[in-house]
């Protein structure tokens, strides 16, 4: 369902994109999808991977993770966009940065990134991820299953990074979200635990945000 939303958005004309039902409509239909998922199936933390016992596991990923790419993506938009002439200072005029930094550090940071990534990795690319194991994809003579498993990170990183509120937010900058996506559907899929990703994600943006902040 996310997928498709997001592919259909982006066939509608302009003026239909624009508007704010029709913009947020895939982010909707996506959790929606995840309830209905969740209430029609077992086990639900251990597939999202929420148990208890992984948390230390996952801060030990989503800490490392989180410094690293916090410092690299603030390298590349502070130093390499714009050297090819592209604009950063709309940044200061985002959702996120029109709030008051008391609600976005640390809680409001935390917040969106436990709902995206329970969106994107724990629920999109756990179905992408079955998807592809149960396709031929994994019977592949040479690849297998990783083969699938690159296929459905692929698949679920391109569907976040172009997510119509994303683009919207961060206009040439969403690229960003592609090997973010990239890196933390890696990790989920490798230990099946959605704490490494929730805590990269979480650490990378106050990381960005904080010395954004100060910067423009």
């Amino acid at each position: 369902m996310p997928a498709v939303t997001t592919g259909l958005y982006y066939a509608l004309p302009p003026r239909l994109q624009n508007l704010p039902a029709i913009l947020f409509l895939p982010q909707v239909l996506a959790y929606l999808g995840l309830a209905i998922w969740a209430s029609q199936n077992t086990a639900v933390p251990k597939r999202l991977g929420l148990r208890l016992h992984q948390l230390g596991q996952g801060l030990r990923w989503g800490l490392g993770t989180g410094l690293i790419l916090g410092v690299l993506n603030v390298s590349v938009i502070l130093w390499l966009v714009p050297l090819v002439d592209g604009d950063i200072y709309f940044l200061r005029n985002t959702p996120h940065a029109r709030l008051p930094v008391v609600v976005m550090l640390p809680w409001g940071i935390l917040l969106i990134a436990v709902l995206v990534e329970l969106n994107f990795r724990g629920f999109l690319l756990g179905r992408l991820l079955s998807l592809c194991q149960s396709s031929r994809l994994r019977h592949h003579p040479t690849a297998g299953p990783a083969l699938a498993s690159m296929l459905a990170i692929t698949g679920a990183s391109t569907v976040f990074a172009f997510d119509p509120f994303m683009v919207a937010t961060f206009k040439h900058l969403h690229w960003i979200a592609i090997w973010d996506g990239m890196i933390w559907g890696a990790i989920w899929v490798r230990f099946r635990n959605l704490y490494a990703p929730i805590v990269a994600h979480t650490v990378e943006v106050m990381i960005m945000y904080s010395i954004l902040k100060l910067v423009l």
